[in-house]
């Protein structure tokens, strides 16, 4: 069973997720918050499977619960929902360690389609839509810190190939044909990688594939 926790400051939004997940045979809500220090609080009391996270909230946003939510160490995913694709506060959101973003007027289906996913640790942002998510806004936000060269520094050449090829949209199966490995030769690689560098999952890793340069916006 897969337990959700349900942010957002509108209640007539929280009572249509809530129908919506507890007509799925495989899914709880665990709980309801309006804001973001109170899905903050809930998180760490309730430990959900996956925070469906609205980012405009007043007072504490959705980013900074985020943050909090993911720093902390726990089992909870983060799956930020947003009004536009190209959000900045979306992007913010994955930066702040979010597993993805779902826009609202996504399909009932998808939306529960992406929180399986992200239940099962896995990200659900289409690699186009995480591309051009993050060249928008990277030239803006990018930074390169000491941790992160020394993070870099422990790949090996083969991993930093993998990585560019994760940051550039491709698929296991499309890296495998490309550098011609076994697929499972590269997610062992992918497991690795994420395991050196400090990501949660792809989506960590795409953001930090362009903060220390290996790709570039177009």
């Amino acid at each position: 069973m897969t337990t959700v926790l349900i942010v957002d400051d509108q209640a007539l939004q929280r009572l249509g997720f809530r129908m919506l997940l507890e007509a799925q045979p495989d899914m709880a809500v665990a709980g309801e918050a309006a804001s973001g220090s109170e899905a903050v609080r809930l998180t760490a009391e309730l430990r959900p499977d996956v925070v469906l996270m609205d980012v405009r909230m007043p007072g504490m946003d959705g980013i900074e619960a985020t943050r909090r939510i993911a720093g902390s160490g726990g089992r909870s995913r983060v799956l930020v929902l947003t009004t536009f694709d190209l959000d900045e506060y979306a992007y913010d959101a994955l930066r702040a360690g979010a597993s993805g973003f779902f826009l609202k007027d996504a399909r009932p289906d998808e939306l529960v389609v992406g929180i399986r996913a992200v239940a099962a640790g896995d990200s659900v942002i289409s690699p186009g839509v995480t591309r051009r998510l993050i060249d928008t806004y990277t030239s803006r936000h990018a930074r390169r810190t000491p941790a992160q060269e020394r993070r870099l520094d422990d790949l090996t050449p083969r991993e930093r190939e993998v990585l560019t090829a994760l940051a550039g949209g491709a698929t296991n199966t499309e890296i495998a044909e490309a550098l011609h490995l076994a697929e499972s030769t590269v997610k062992s690689h992918v497991s690795r990688i994420l395991t050196k560098i400090g990501a949660r999952d792809r989506v960590q890793a795409v953001i930090f594939a362009y903060d220390v340069g290996l790709v570039r916006p177009a």
